[in-house]
């Protein structure tokens, strides 16, 4: 199931749409098994070992993709495959900061250029390795899928954030479309 010609058969499946993502949500086909494509957590995609080195054709298969459970597919009308990824899909790159306080708008963009604002249908979360006590910042792009928000973001977050009480305790977060995201409890 994982020749070299595997991937653009998959290409070949994808309805062309005019506006928006494919309905992967709507597409129910048998699974065909896994394929030997791998995203690293730096988001990175790889095939048969070898990076992808065209953005488009990345791109593209970013749109077909689906997280069910803690499992990643690439799903067309057709055919469901799954793929490896070592920690989330994305990568939020860059960060567009719009207005101040609570009316700030946190403007996030992926690697595959998906463009998303933090707010109640994007969700901006952190976890905490409990060994290393390193956080690491995700935001959510679409439908079960999120984007690691790569560490200089995270800088610039930690540069906005602002104190604030929130079920008894005192945390750093920011704000945006009117929600305040907590990113780390406040040392002060």
């Amino acid at each position: 199931m994982s020749g070299p010609g595997k991937a653009n058969d998959l290409l070949a499946q994808i309805p062309k749409t005019e506006k928006g993502l494919p309905p992967v949500h709507l597409w129910n086909p048998t699974f065909c098994g896994d394929i030997d494509m791998r995203i690293a957590r730096d988001g990175t995609w790889y095939y048969l070992g070898t990076p992808i080195g065209r953005k488009p054709m990345v791109k593209l298969f970013s749109t077909i993709m689906r997280r069910d459970g803690d499992d990643y597919f690439l799903i067309t009308p057709v055919e469901k495959v799954g793929i490896t990824v070592d920690d989330a899909p994305f990568v939020a790159v860059t960060l567009q900061v719009l207005g101040e306080g609570e009316a700030q708008v946190l403007r996030f963009t992926t690697n595959v250029e998906d463009v998303v604002e933090a707010g109640p249908e994007h969700a901006l979360r952190v976890e905490t390795n409990p060994a290393t006590q390193e956080p690491a910042p995700y935001v959510h792009v679409r439908v079960n899928l999120e984007a690691l928000v790569h560490r200089n973001v995270f800088y610039q977050l930690v540069e906005l954030a602002v104190p604030r009480e929130v079920d008894g305790q005192r945390w750093l977060g920011v704000w945006s479309h009117g929600v305040f995201f907590p990113i780390g409890l406040d040392p002060a």
